[in-house]
């Protein structure tokens, strides 16, 4: 299973397109893969025979994991298996350190898959060695296991869900002389995610209708951001009169000699890559109690697919491209969405995040934060209001192009100063757009 971008660990196979026994090019398509972002074929490193595929569809596999064994010259068939069992069993045997090592290296591969089948138990959950492992150790019963909150694919529990769980688990001995104070500040860290969901019902007439699988996922991780990032939204006002009128100017001869549009959207991404560079702090991630200031800036840009699902491709280091270059790259991308072909790179590395909440009329909002960012920008749509302008006369009232910009931010580590002089930053730089530049 190849890398397919910075923050994708794991992917679903969904359909093998080839059999074993069948040749292969180099580059030919061997199987289909879903993540979390996109869907993709994989393309085969080598020129063979497929001899034997090592996972299902419907199988959730680790990145770097091997899931095909293709044999490149004749006769070599077992000498590959060997070498790829062997590789498997190292794999398996570093994730089950908590078992003794002569029970890790003589156990069968098939009591192996009797264990996983046998802890997925009622909840239809996946459980990983390690956290069965952990789960073992620490005498927590399969009853319990499923109750304890998941914050990985699916809802998966991962090793840090089960150790912030058993961190505060109510049911753990402690010491007499500090039980008062465990017990208070056990109450205190409890996640909300430990709340059991509302119980709903369905009426009569109702119709019910199952989310697709990218909608599972962009559920999942929509819930995930808000617990773990505290969401803090800020919002200004923008005069966008000279943008507006510099378009309206370009627009034609723009698409006459390009053959394709001219949007506000590299505009605002290039006002935001530069407000990025002035302030590092938004470009950003955090890792417990460390922050990551992002080198590159690259920003993603949120999208709807036709199936009315949101996929946010990404512009690679925008701060170095001008407009022409970022007015291209919107495009090709937008494209790539409307048509579901965008690739594995053109959705990774993303460092900040544009939603356009104006496309369809909305005024404002406060978007969830695209994990691992610790900000997102939302561009409010543009309307004509009367507004105040100071002139050398005095003050006179004028019909300008105004829109909110919104900025939702991780209040672990950008603080209401630095969200709010990153959205003034963006202000002055729309508001200074100058009517005579060329593109």
């Amino acid at each position: 299973m190849p890398k397919l971008g910075e923050s994708i660990i794991e992917a679903t196979i969904t359909k093998w397109l080839k059999n074993p026994g069948d040749r292969i090019e180099e580059d030919d398509p061997i199987v289909e893969i879903a993540t979390d972002k996109v869907d993709s074929e994989i393309p085969s490193p080598v020129e063979g025979k497929l001899l034997k595929v090592l996972f299902n569809e419907g199988d959730v596999i680790p990145v770097g994991k091997v899931i095909a064994i293709i044999e490149t010259e004749p006769g070599e068939e077992g000498e590959t298996e060997a070498a790829e069992e062997v590789t498997e069993e190292k794999e398996e045997k570093s994730v089950s350190d908590s078992k003794p090592a002569a029970k890790a290296e003589t156990k069968e591969p098939a009591k192996e898959e009797e264990e996983e089948e046998a802890v997925e138990s009622s909840s239809d959950r996946f459980y990983s060695p390690l956290v069965k492992n952990i789960a073992k150790t620490e005498g927590i019963a399969q009853s319990e296991l499923d109750k304890v909150p998941g914050t990985g694919k699916d809802g998966r529990v991962t090793k840090e869900d089960l150790m912030s769980y058993l961190k505060n688990r109510t049911s753990a001995p402690a010491k007499t002389e500090e039980a008062p104070k465990e017990s208070v500040e056990r109450v205190v860290s409890t996640p909300a995610v430990s709340k059991p969901a509302p119980q709903v019902t369905a009426g009569a007439g109702d119709e019910i209708v199952e989310m697709d699988r990218m909608r599972k996922l962009i559920a999942d991780h929509m819930v995930m951001s808000t617990q773990v990032s505290p969401h803090v939204t800020s919002f200004i006002e923008v005069d966008v009169t000279n943008i507006v009128r510099w378009r309206d100017k370009v627009k034609d001869d723009f698409q006459k000699r390009e053959k394709e549009k001219i949007t506000f959207t590299p505009i605002f991404i290039e006002a935001a890559a530069q407000a990025l560079k002035d302030f590092p702090g938004v470009n950003a991630s955090v890792d417990g109690y460390k922050v990551i200031l992002r080198k590159n800036i690259n920003i993603g840009m949120a999208a709807a697919l036709p199936n009315g699902n949101l996929i946010v491709p990404v512009i690679k280091n925008a701060d170095q491209k001008n407009l022409l270059g970022l007015a291209k790259d919107v495009n090709a991308l937008a494209n790539k969405a409307r048509s579901n072909k965008l690739e594995p790179d053109d959705i990774s590395g993303g460092t900040f995040t544009i939603t356009n909440l104006g496309t369809f009329g909305s005024i404002t909002g406060s978007p969830i934060i695209n994990q691992p960012q610790v900000a997102i920008l939302g561009i409010g749509a543009i309307k004509k209001k009367p507004a105040v302008l100071e002139t050398p006369e005095g003050d006179v009232i004028a019909i300008r192009h105004l829109m909110i910009l919104s900025l939702s931010y991780d209040h672990r580590t950008v603080d209401g100063a630095l969200g709010g002089m990153y959205l003034q930053r963006m202000q002055q730089l729309l508001e200074s757009f100058d009517t005579n530049r060329a593109i």
